[in-house]
């Protein structure tokens, strides 16, 4: 029951039915052009949850494939390299695009913070359900 509530799919999912409701909301509420920022910044939060996602289950994929014993610490070593690369890598391109964003006013600064929320309220969204399951379903 709890890897159906924690499945990554289906937080990928909830993480683009919550923008749907920012982005609308914030259109309604406010403007087009901070409905743009919150869309702007969820996509760029979704995208790299996902991406993160991706690198860190081909990380677990390539420990727990059996090699010889001796290759085994060498391909250990090359993955955690390799994954710490990507990470480094994106955040310093994530860096870039909102450098490039916010300098050129291309987004409204607080509704940008907003989208780039998404996949936090998410996990925040996602922790408390499964909790309250546990809580609340007598398996304590």
């Amino acid at each position: 029951m709890t890897d159906d509530l924690m499945s990554l799919q289906k937080m990928q999912v909830t993480s683009w039915v919550y923008l749907a409701v920012l982005v609308l909301g914030a259109w309604v509420l406010h403007s087009a052009f901070f409905a743009w920022s919150v869309f702007v910044g969820g996509i760029i939060s979704i995208l790299s949850f996902w991406v993160s996602q991706n690198d860190v289950m081909h990380f677990i994929t390539s420990l727990t494939v059996q090699v010889e014993p001796e290759r085994e610490k060498e391909k250990v070593k090359k993955g955690k390299a390799g994954y710490l690369i990507k990470f480094w890598v994106r955040i310093a391109i994530i860096g870039i695009v909102l450098f490039a964003l916010i300098k050129y006013k291309k987004v409204n600064i607080f509704g940008l913070i907003l989208g780039l929320s998404t996949v936090v309220f998410t996990i925040t969204f996602t922790a408390v359900n499964v909790a309250g399951r546990y809580f609340f379903s007598g398996r304590r």
